[in-house]
């Protein structure tokens, strides 16, 4: 398959263990976007140092739900990274927001974030702030370094396996194990 009709939105990827490069070292991230111009994706195995209930507070949506404040963000990625990005499963037509796949969406308007404090969000959400982006040819040739594994999206994945789990759980899904994979340069 060539490089130009590689097309990975909807996959995960999946970092090698040689990938020791912050904040992609043992990350998976949801391609949201790739064609002829680059690649743009989420991180979504990887916390940031905020709290939902603390984003909301910075950006003055009030939530009465501690379960919900508590929930950790994550860190999508070194590019744009004040900016929020939510992967959801809902449908509704929120601003700004582009179709992943069917029935996997990102939306980077705050009238999602206001649903999810009113109690009338998506089932299934991960908030990131920033994102990962690739120019053109960059991802392809990250991929034919080896640096990446790539694995179609699972929602089971993404929403339900805790965030330490992600990197093998992803991996898993190609039948590799990660443990076989590891860099073995230093050990005796």
């Amino acid at each position: 398959m060539s490089a130009s009709s590689l097309h990975l939105a909807n996959h995960l990827l999946v970092a090698a263990p040689s990938l020791q490069q912050e904040p992609f070292a043992r990350g998976v991230a949801l391609i949201c976007q790739h064609d002829a111009q680059g690649a743009m994706a989420v991180l979504v195995n990887q916390p940031s140092e905020y709290t939902l209930g603390e984003v909301f507070a910075q950006i003055g949506i009030d939530s009465d739900d501690p379960a919900l404040q508590a929930v950790p963000v994550l860190n999508g990625g070194p590019v744009h990274s004040e900016r929020g990005f939510v992967i959801h499963d809902d449908a509704r037509d929120w601003g700004s927001s582009l179709t992943v796949a069917d029935g996997l969406y990102l939306t980077t308007s705050r009238d999602i974030l206001q649903a999810m404090a009113q109690g009338n969000g998506p089932r299934n959400v991960l908030v990131a702030l920033g994102c990962a982006g690739w120019g053109p040819g960059q991802l392809e040739a990250e991929l034919a370094q080896n640096s990446w594994l790539t694995v179609p999206a699972a929602s089971s994945i993404l929403f339900d396996l805790p965030l330490a789990q992600r990197w093998h759980g992803a991996a898993n899904l190609l039948g590799v194990d990660m443990a076989h994979l590891t860099d073995y340069s230093g050990r005796a």
